[in-house]
């Protein structure tokens, strides 16, 4: 999330009670974000320290930590005992839950063309571009921004909560939500399915590339990004944080996995598992995937094992 201008580090120090400033203090965050997004002038929050050398030496300038140590040149460390609950202050007070009491925001834009059918609701300071058709049933969460030309099809919520928590053994609730500021950005041309839910970013956005196409019952999570012209089948479910390269084709019932990328035009076929990164171009099956055309050729020998089980047993009997 970026913030509505720059805010220097003595004012969040002070939000957050941090105990300890220890870098240069006059500088202004621009943003806080989780580490896989985070660029040049965020806040980012560290709380262990198997992470501790990730989070100083990535792309953010500023690191909420729980304990006193160097600064690279350049950043700024605050520390407070608990992080965690330091970044979910920062984040509630730019982003404060806002109650609706109607099905579409005073706050909310609609573009010209658009139509937007009975029983959709609009949260706050959501924007729809134009010549968009929003069918019955649908949920647009606040912030979200919905390109021209989208079609989204009845029943789809668009922008729900993260399924993301920070999570300790030595507490007795273990799991403890983050809030989410992010949002989900729909692009031009897009088109979502019915009952399709497409989560929210914790920090970043969830992104529908432009002329990408949803078929119904399927679930992206937080923070991925799909690319332009994708094609995804039904009951398709996208971990969170995953990147899918413009082009891509994903048939029904495709699984993939968190934070890794499927690289421009390649095609998963239908019921495959997605455990890891996939070349461009390629076209793959199973579970975990493989190239498709080595996958059928071992599923034939597979089919085979019974022939050649009795085969070897023949031969074991005329000796």
């Amino acid at each position: 999330m970026q913030f509505p201008s720059p805010v220097s580090i003595q004012w969040i120090g002070e939000l957050i009670n941090a105990t300890k400033i220890i870098g240069n203090n006059n500088y202004s965050a621009t943003g806080i974000n989780e580490i896989h997004k985070v660029s040049t002038g965020d806040l980012v929050f560290v709380d262990h320290p198997k992470y501790y050398d990730k989070c100083i030496n990535s792309e953010a300038t500023y690191i909420i930590i729980n304990k006193e140590m160097e600064a690279p040149e350049g950043k700024a460390l605050l520390v407070v005992d608990s992080p965690f609950d330091a970044y979910c202050k920062i984040v509630n007070h730019f982003r404060p839950f806002e109650p609706s009491t109607t099905l579409k925001s005073d706050s909310a834009s609609i573009g010209e063309g658009s139509f937007v059918y009975p029983n959709v609701f609009i949260g706050n300071h959501v924007t729809i571009g134009k010549n968009c058709i929003i069918y019955p049933n649908v949920t647009i969460m606040d912030h979200c921004i919905i390109g021209d030309n989208v079609i989204i099809q009845a029943g789809a919520v668009i922008g729900g909560n993260a399924f993301y928590y920070n999570t300790k053994k030595d507490r007795e609730v273990w799991y403890k939500k983050m809030p989410d500021c992010g949002r989900v950005i729909i692009e031009d041309f897009a088109e979502v399915g019915a009952g399709c839910t497409i989560d929210r970013g914790v920090s970043h956005d969830t992104i529908i590339g432009a002329g990408s196409k949803l078929d119904n019952m399927i679930h992206i999570g937080h923070d991925t990004v799909i690319g332009k012209n994708c094609l995804i089948a039904a009951q398709v479910g996208i971990a969170g944080a995953t990147t899918l390269e413009d082009g891509v084709t994903l048939w029904g019932q495709v699984g993939v996995s968190k934070t890794l990328t499927i690289k421009k035009n390649a095609v998963v076929l239908a019921q495959s598992g997605v455990g890891g990164d996939l070349e461009a171009g390629k076209i793959y099956f199973g579970s975990p995937v493989q190239d498709a055309r080595t996958k059928q050729k071992e599923l034939v020998w597979v089919k085979r094992i019974p022939e050649l089980w009795e085969k070897v047993i023949e031969m074991e009997n005329k000796k």
